[in-house]
């Protein structure tokens, strides 16, 4: 009997049991399930002197208390319309340029009008009055200065009034929760999913909820003979303060005694490189219209990373993996690098800037960008071919002198696309969103 292939089968079916488990309260440990219960207001009253209670912190940037302030701004009468204007601008700015005509009017009718009954009288009138004539321009950002002018307001009047409502003490409520240790018994591990040079990656199911999710095991033996440990640190900390659904979540962080845990975004559809190669051998390869697709996605996730003075450095294929539903996500920061506020450039990864050891910028991952773009629909690297044995200086020499060749698969607008973003000069990627590549998506 193979012992190691029925261990394999009962793994899986214990994963897929779990994961079709259907109804709100399935797979959830109720003695675990107990440990997530709120606690009374005077067990974290302590918390306001030691929390960062900045309005940009807790009402802006922590999901939590986004979320409770903005109820707190809908149910008082005082704040009401300039809690609808912020969620407006909020809508305002996911939807398609064919939708946002509209969507601005009806804003600047409700908001910026004086006869209005929610107009928002709180705004500077040259702002109202450039609202007004950029709409009628279609000029795009219309609202970012109002929206500066917004938070400033809710800053100075309403912050005060939120610390002093329930929704404020709900939001301690919250982060006392989220203060307390979480160990691995709060975990039941199923199947791996995938191996590293660090541990490997494992599904697990969250005993309170009864959620799954993928669990990276860091052994700790490793990290300190490989010198590893400085980048699971990194890791950690940036996905704790970045929050995009182009970038897989960390839910939970907590260690054993052998291993580092970061328990993340579960995502089933395997990642880039797989689907590149593997999925249709005969075949390899993307049509342009579904790599333009996924870049999409990554440059929203690039977006908000440098939003948050990061620098990603690791784009590649197999650091981005795909959800049940098609859509990627970007994973494995260890090489991210977080640059000081006022710094916009580090010393000295695969960009022509970074092998000569010269300063660089965002734009060394717009490079990797388009080496992923090129390799999604050529099914090859730009710089060496799949299975090619050659020497990392080679290579080097390639990336610093060599011109690219493309494949006829390529579109003229496609090769112009990746031409800017691989361009030996970081200057020459800039602007390539106004590429006619884009217009797919539409």
């Amino acid at each position: 009997m193979d012992i190691g292939g029925l261990e394999t089968v009962v793994a899986n079916s214990a994963y897929v049991s779990a994961r079709g488990e259907g109804g709100p309260s399935s797979g959830r440990d109720k003695k675990m399930r107990a440990k997530l219960k709120l606690p009374h207001i005077t067990q974290c009253e302590h918390l306001k002197d030691t929390l960062d209670l900045a309005f940009h912190f807790i009402c802006v940037r922590q999901p939590i208390g986004k979320r409770l302030f903005q109820q707190f701004l809908e149910e008082t009468d005082e704040f009401k319309a300039a809690g609808g204007l912020w969620k407006d601008i909020e809508e305002y700015n996911t939807l398609e340029e064919s939708q946002r005509p509209k969507s601005a009017q009806k804003s600047i009718n409700k908001y910026f009008d004086s006869a209005s009954k929610e107009f928002c009288s709180f705004l500077e009138e040259k702002a109202i009055m450039r609202v007004k004539e950029d709409a009628k321009h279609g000029h795009g950002n219309l609202f970012k200065e109002s929206e500066q002018h917004l938070l400033k307001y809710l800053e100075e009047k309403a912050a005060g009034k939120y610390k002093e409502s329930l929704h404020f003490y709900r939001f301690l409520q919250f982060k006392w929760l989220e203060s307390q240790s979480v160990t691995d018994e709060w975990f039941m591990d199923f199947r791996v999913l995938g191996k590293g040079g660090f541990g490997e990656v494992c599904a697990c199911q969250m005993k309170a909820t009864g959620k799954m999710y993928a669990n990276k095991r860091l052994n700790k033996k490793r990290l300190k003979k490989r010198k590893g440990y400085e980048g699971a640190i990194v890791e950690k900390r940036i996905l704790a303060k970045v929050h995009s659904r182009f970038i897989v979540t960390l839910a939970y962080a907590f260690q054993t005694k052998a291993d580092l845990c970061l328990v993340m975004t579960l995502m089933n559809g395997g990642d880039l490189r797989y689907h590149i190669y593997n999925v249709d051998e005969k075949n390899p390869g993307f049509s342009e219209s579904r790599a333009i697709f996924y870049i999409a996605q990554i440059i929203c996730g690039l977006e908000h990373l440098h939003q948050n003075r990061i620098i990603y450095r690791d784009l590649k294929p197999e650091n981005v993996l795909l959800d049940d539903a098609g859509h990627v996500r970007l994973s494995d920061l260890g090489l991210a690098v977080e640059l000081p506020d006022g710094k916009d450039k580090t010393k000295g990864f695969m960009a022509p800037e970074l092998l000569k050891g010269e300063e660089y910028d965002y734009s060394v991952d717009y490079f990797t960008l388009g080496v992923t773009l090129y390799e999604m629909i050529a099914a090859k690297g730009p710089f060496r071919s799949r299975g090619e044995k050659v020497e990392n200086k080679e290579v080097t020499r390639r990336i610093l002198n060599d011109p690219v060749q493309y494949p006829d698969t390529f579109s003229a607008e496609c090769k112009a696309c990746c031409e800017g973003l691989m361009a030996k000069d970081p200057a020459g990627r800039l602007g390539f969103k106004n590429n006619a590549c884009w217009a797919s998506l539409e």
